[in-house]
């Protein structure tokens, strides 16, 4: 299905190098101004728009403030053009709306990346927008059954039956549906983010405005939208209720308890993780030195076995010869020989030692990694008790 691109901009030569980089990428529809794009997009409904930010006439954050204000096009996704690369810039393309923000100029490979990226979201928000609107209705009823409290203590419950960052996203995304907040979910992993949100689509201005505020303050406010930030996990919140002082007050209250439990379980996810990797490298230290006590002790073996029997015919040629046996230095050395052949044994015998005690704590690594991996990957979880079943107090 070839996609369809509303380019809004006064710059005609900014027109022709989208033309030019676009060109059998997707199809194009042109408009000089900012009421010109308006009535095309109400038109024609197209899959992206490519917004100016500089227009006479309405200002591109004017046009996408009322694209987003439209019920026909609210969804539609927006990338601003721009010459400014500053970050307050592109949060004030945020705040009007817009899901991207590339800086003039800018070459067809980034362009057509984007644009790739930004029609995938939006196929993909489509595709599950109506799953989600049920999913919502149903968690609206359990919100009914259950107050905060209730269900954060079922989250408390379910995250010890996750042990993955896509199962907790799954809890944690469950808590949010009922209070009707559009939240994006900054896992920070192992110190690299993974971003989701509920219907798995996420725009790259909220993957950066999240990554760059993640030390900034608990909570950072702007226009209707929320950030808070915990070390290992930070939410954006795109529709808080800022002029609502009894809610903003309630949310603010309950959203450090769910965070401060997410946190803590990424941080056991961490260790855990952490643990068996070093499990699996300590049992395999372990081994490849058992297996070179093994082809060691095999030579020192045979080493033994043979000057024993030098030893022996040596004796022989002793006895039954006068001249060896009056050979008194002869008779030293044999008998110097003999005590190295008694250390050399007792030397075996504390290595098979050695040996038996690798191989005992090679089983029991073997069994610590059983244990740290059905931890990790349990075959099994309990069910946990739905909102309904739950008692408040």
């Amino acid at each position: 299905m070839t996609k369809l691109v509303l380019a809004i901009d006064d710059d005609k030569y900014v027109h022709r190098v989208i033309e030019e980089s676009l060109a059998g990428f997707c199809q194009l529809i042109h408009a000089k101004n900012g009421e010109e794009g308006l009535r095309q997009a109400y038109k024609y409904s197209p899959d992206i728009i490519l917004l100016d930010v500089e227009m006479p006439g309405k200002t591109g954050y004017e046009v996408c403030r009322e694209l987003k204000n439209n019920e026909q096009t609210k969804d539609t996704p927006v990338m601003f053009l721009s010459g400014k690369s500053e970050l307050p810039e592109r949060v004030k393309g945020y705040n009007a709306g817009a899901a991207d923000y590339i800086v003039k100029p800018f070459n067809t490979e980034e362009l057509m990346a984007r644009i790739r990226v930004l029609y995938q979201y939006r196929q993909h928000s489509i595709k599950l927008k109506n799953d989600v609107e049920r999913a919502q209705n149903t968690a609206e009823i359990a919100m009914i059954d259950s107050g905060d409290m209730g269900r954060i203590m079922r989250y408390v419950g379910q995250t010890y039956h996750a042990h993955d960052v896509q199962s907790l996203s799954a809890h944690f995304f469950e808590f949010f549906r009922p209070l009707n907040l559009d939240v994006v979910v900054a896992f920070w992993y192992q110190d690299v983010g993974v971003v989701c949100t509920d219907d798995g689509g996420v725009c790259p201005l909220e993957q950066e405005l999240l990554e760059k505020h993640r030390y900034s303050n608990r909570f950072v406010d702007f226009s209707s939208r929320t950030i808070v930030n915990y070390p290992k996990v930070s939410i954006l919140i795109k529709n808080m209720p800022l002029d609502d002082v009894v809610l903003y007050g309630r949310y603010k209250d309950l959203f450090p308890h769910i965070l401060e439990v997410t946190n803590a379980k990424i941080q056991d996810m961490e260790v855990n993780e952490k643990a068996l990797a070093q499990a699996h490298a300590v049992g395999n230290a372990f081994n490849e030195l058992s297996s070179q006590l093994f082809v060691s002790s095999e030579a020192r073996e045979e080493a033994v076995a043979k000057l024993t029997t030098q030893l022996s015919e040596l004796r022989a040629l002793i006895q039954h010869d006068p001249a060896f046996a009056a050979n008194q230095a002869l008779a030293l050395q044999v008998e110097q020989l003999e005590q190295t052949q008694l250390q050399l044994t007792v030397l075996n015998d504390d290595l098979a030692f050695i040996k038996h005690q690798l191989n005992h704590i090679i089983e029991s690594r073997s069994e610590l990694i059983d244990s740290l991996s059905k931890i990790a990957t349990p075959e099994h979880t309990q069910d946990v008790t739905s909102q309904t079943d739950i008692e408040l107090f």
